[in-house]
């Protein structure tokens, strides 16, 4: 008995997981760019989420989270290639980021950091493949910067989330 409550109560947690994702999408789908002469770049404020899930649960349910996220809000505020950019760089992004915690060598801003880079990589071979034009790996270099900074305030935010809310207080709530 106790073992299906905990299962239920992991499922009520990567629900609220999955929402409070689509909601930060949406809020940063509401957000002016940030650079007006640099394209595509946002902070990745549902990392913080994933990065949390990844922490207190495990990468298999972090990505169940994240590409739950990416589903509904490609069809909410995207299309089909909005779609495919977000789930290479959301892939390779978690692949990076769940052998590092698995390493446990970096922090979680350490951590963070490496999967905000290892996403605009995919997202910047999508595009080389998709576009045929090997010239936009040059763009590699703004990306990284860019990934570097919004992976340190990911990493920040996850990592004050895990340290204040631990997954354990979660899962036994009556």
């Amino acid at each position: 008995m106790k073992n299906r409550q905990t299962r239920t109560k992991k499922i009520a947690l990567l629900g609220l997981a999955s929402s409070l994702t689509l909601l930060l999408s949406y809020v940063e789908f509401l957000l002016p760019p940030i650079f007006v002469a640099v394209p595509g770049i946002k902070v990745g404020l549902p990392n913080v989420i994933v990065l949390y899930v990844l922490y207190c649960l495990d990468v298999k349910y972090a990505a169940l989270v994240s590409f739950t996220r990416l589903c509904i809000s490609s069809i909410l505020f995207g299309n089909a290639m909005t779609f495919a950019y977000s789930v290479a760089g959301a892939v390779l992004s978690l692949l990076v980021m769940g052998v590092l915690k698995k390493i446990d060598k970096l922090s979680a801003v350490g951590v963070s950091v490496a999967g905000g880079v290892a996403h605009n990589l995919g997202q910047v071979l999508v595009a080389m493949v998709l576009l045929d034009t090997p010239q936009i790996a040059f763009y590699m270099i703004v990306l990284a910067v860019t990934g570097t900074i919004s992976g340190i305030f990911i990493g920040l935010c996850g990592a004050l989330l895990v340290k204040r809310i631990p997954t354990n207080q979660l899962l036994r709530f009556k």
